[in-house]
């Protein structure tokens, strides 16, 4: 009955006009228009109808933006439409990357830890609150020295802050869930450790993990930028919005505004759509915040 009510409240919440929805909608319409990008530049480019994002145009060097090219070209001779257009592509494969390296890593210890409770869970609790204490962009930055750069290592790097945050939530849903009579019941019945994890617990913990899961995404993407920024992030050769704020720095001076300004708005614009797609369904999976 509770699961009806519940399952009724949520198709209300999209059923009629708030301002949450509204977030939801134009939050999903942002991250949806930059993953499309992502996916369709490789074949814009085939068609000649973007330059080559890792080419240096000899001629013309600093152009404003104009007919001929839409952002204009950087101090090196790139083409900062083409280079912001590939950037979301580096930014959603390292994001989705470390983030579902977190989620896979952390759900499940989180899940273990709260369940079994004891010795392992008291030495995971230590352990996850040792490193959520940690500054995550100093973290990241550590890390990155360790194991280097690349899309993978950069996907490491980032997981690392955020497996804490999945391990949290979910553990603390476990050991609240564990108790009720649906657990109880099938335990009594000779339900194994497995069974009681994957059947009647997992689907009832995880109801916060796609907010969570969205909001890191958000996270991730400005600490990605910061790697770049700092030179730590992805190589030189791949077209990543940090690392060509980087070097943006160097043409501000001059004049040359351009080749800030656009990698600065599309990093601003995937940010601000992805928080919006996690406050809307944080409204959406609990409906006391409505």
């Amino acid at each position: 009955m509770n699961q009806t009510k519940l399952s009724l409240r949520q198709w209300r919440f999209f059923s009629r006009p708030n301002l949450s929805m509204q977030f939801l909608l134009v939050g999903l319409v942002i991250t949806f228009a930059f993953v499309l990008v992502a996916i369709f530049a490789p074949t814009f480019q085939a068609w000649g109808w973007l330059q080559n994002p890792t080419e240096s145009l000899t001629n013309p060097i600093h152009e404003p933006p104009s007919a001929r090219y839409w952002f204009g070209t950087s101090n090196q001779g790139y083409d900062v439409f083409s280079r912001t257009l590939f950037g979301s592509q580096a930014a959603l494969q390292v994001v989705i990357l470390a983030t579902m390296l977190s989620l896979i890593v952390g759900v499940p210890l989180g899940l273990v830890s709260g369940y079994l409770g004891g010795r392992l869970d008291r030495v995971l609790l230590f352990l996850m609150d040792t490193i959520y204490t940690l500054p995550g962009l100093l973290l990241s930055v550590t890390l990155a020295f360790v194991v280097g750069r690349g899309v993978l290592n950069a996907a490491i790097a980032l997981s690392i802050s955020y497996i804490p945050q999945y391990y949290r939530v979910v553990r603390n849903h476990t050991v609240s869930v564990k108790t009720e009579l649906f657990v109880e019941a099938a335990q009594a019945m000779g339900a194994n450790t497995w069974t009681v994890l994957s059947r009647y617990l997992f689907l009832n913990v995880i109801q916060s993990v796609p907010v969570l899961f969205t909001l890191n995404a958000a996270d991730a993407i400005l600490t990605l930028g910061g790697l770049g920024f700092l030179g730590l992030g992805l190589p030189d050769e791949v077209p990543e919005w940090g690392h060509d704020l980087k070097l943006a720095l160097e043409a501000l001076p001059t004049g040359v505004w351009w080749t800030a300004m656009f990698p600065g708005l599309a990093l601003t614009l995937l940010v601000v759509g992805l928080s919006l797609v996690g406050e809307g369904l944080s409204e959406f999976v609990d409906p006391r915040k409505r």
